[in-house]
């Protein structure tokens, strides 16, 4: 079953067992309003070279407007970039009565996606599709859910006359998937807007469900890996192809990747991976929890990690990873390559110096005629402590509307906002609403997707989230 989102009501079509509740069944204001929200921004396409976002940015605004908040809190910060890109951010305040006598919180989300082609999907990309149980579309899950939900919950909140006992601020960057610029203005240039005692983001943790869609457990991003490019260049005199040499740029570059394909970055661990893992294996049972729960106990045991790496959402929790990402060769069809590059992105384990890892991949390499050049620098931001008001409030909330679940801390092994928002000393959470299988993931991938039920229900969590930790 297959449908075009729209907000007239639609008849009930029978799904898998997980999503009998259909898009039509949210019939609340609030609901409606979230699900109008998702629905325009999802076919905004927010990807680079496109210049939607500051379009975006502008439609939230006037969202925020409609809402009742007034023009002096609402910030549209327009930037070009360093690649060219028109871009901008969108900061939002929620006034409280001061009665905490504490500094504000941060929500942040981000506007830009990375970029989906229509031949490659099977559906529209930029058209939120319900199907089976599912919102189909580009960002679904990366990150306009995020977006909605606290768009949604803002408006909700000033609408109902909820006052805060301190400010709530949302930050919509728009290059969170490119540059990240965006986020590094806002923690310097345009601090006294954004300033706060502690972040929630958006794009990070959230909920893990089992194969049969069961809630499993919550997880808390408290940390992330760190983000850095290297650029693997061989050179070569070329000439004529009719005249092949002994060595080839092309071939040798490719013997290169071959090389560092087979290398495995040594194993690792610290506090938050350690007690994932621990917390994670009873829950998950079987051949993985049995290699979670020996990885916890010791990390350098070969067929712990020999397992984990087979699941491609937890090889990233046990060391650094590079990964060939892009290439370019040759200049001419008719003559041999003068030069052959490839991008190698790296997820680095924290505290692992970037050094390190290009001196790694260049020993792995074994070619000593290899460039390595950095192009995205490492920028590696802490660990953030486990805020016991952030925590119970969470859990709370995660357990009201998905049961008896326990939090647990997590390391993302990719690359948010908060790194730089760690880095500017506020401390960082990722708290996703979403509750997901591993196998439904599928950010920067084809058929990105979201379930139904788990949409609605993360619009609740998020209205509870917001108002108890707005009134302490």
């Amino acid at each position: 079953m297959l449908r075009i989102i729209s907000l007239a009501i639609c008849l009930f079509t029978v799904g898998p067992a997980f999503a009998q509740a259909q898009s039509s069944d949210y019939t609340e204001d609030y609901q409606q309003e979230a699900l109008e929200i998702f629905r325009d921004i999802i076919a905004m396409r927010t990807a680079a070279g496109h210049g939607k976002v500051p379009e975006m940015a502008e439609y939230l605004a006037q969202r925020f407007r409609d809402a009742g908040f007034d023009e002096e809190d609402i910030h549209v910060i327009p930037m070009v970039v360093s690649d060219g890109e028109e871009v901008a951010s969108l900061v939002v305040r929620f006034r409280g009565n001061g009665l905490a006598n504490k500094k504000p919180i941060l929500l942040l989300a981000h506007m830009d996606v990375v970029d989906a082609i229509r031949s490659d999907w099977v559906r529209e990309p930029y058209t939120l599709i319900e199907e089976d149980g599912y919102f189909f579309g580009r960002g679904t899950s990366d990150n306009k859910t995020g977006i909605a939900m606290l768009t949604a919950t803002f408006a909700r909140l000033q609408r109902e006359g909820f006052t805060p006992t301190r400010d709530l601020i949302i930050a919509f960057t728009g290059d969170e998937e490119t540059t990240m610029e965006n986020i590094q203005s806002l923690v310097t240039e345009y601090r006294h807007l954004v300033d706060a005692e502690f972040v929630l983001n958006s794009d990070a943790g959230g909920g893990y469900r089992d194969h049969n869609h069961d809630p499993v457990s919550y997880l808390m991003q408290a940390a992330e890996k760190t983000y850095v490019d290297f650029e693997l260049t061989i050179r070569n005199p070329g000439g004529h192809s009719s005249r092949p040499r002994a060595d080839n740029a092309i071939y040798e570059l490719a013997t290169v990747l071959k090389n560092i394909e087979q290398y495995r970055f040594p194993s690792r661990i610290n506090e938050v991976t350690e007690g994932y893992f621990r917390e994670m294996a009873p829950l998950i049972g079987g051949e993985l929890g049995e290699a979670m729960g020996e990885y916890a106990r010791n990390p350098g045991d070969p067929e712990a990690q020999a397992v984990l790496e087979n699941h491609p959402s937890e090889v990233g929790n046990t060391r650094t990873t590079c990964i060939a990402t892009m290439l370019r060769a040759g200049h001419a069809e008719n003559a041999l390559p003068q030069s052959a590059t490839a991008t190698i992105n790296c997820r680095m384990f924290p505290g692992v110096p970037a050094a390190d890892v290009e001196a790694q991949l260049f020993r792995a390499a074994a070619n000593p005629a290899l460039e390595i050049k950095m192009t995205y620098p490492a920028n590696e931001g802490p660990m953030s402590p486990l805020r016991e008001d952030v925590t119970a409030t969470v859990a709370e909330a995660a357990k009201t509307h998905y049961g008896d679940v326990p939090l647990i801390p997590e390391m993302s092994k990719g690359a948010t906002d908060s790194q730089y928002t760690r880095m500017a000393g506020m401390p960082s959470y990722g708290v996703s609403g979403l509750f997901m299988r591993p196998e439904d993931m599928f950010a920067h991938g084809l058929n990105e997707r979201v379930p139904v039920d788990s949409f609605f229900t993360a619009l609740d969590y998020w209205y509870q989230v917001l108002t108890e930790l707005g009134s302490e």
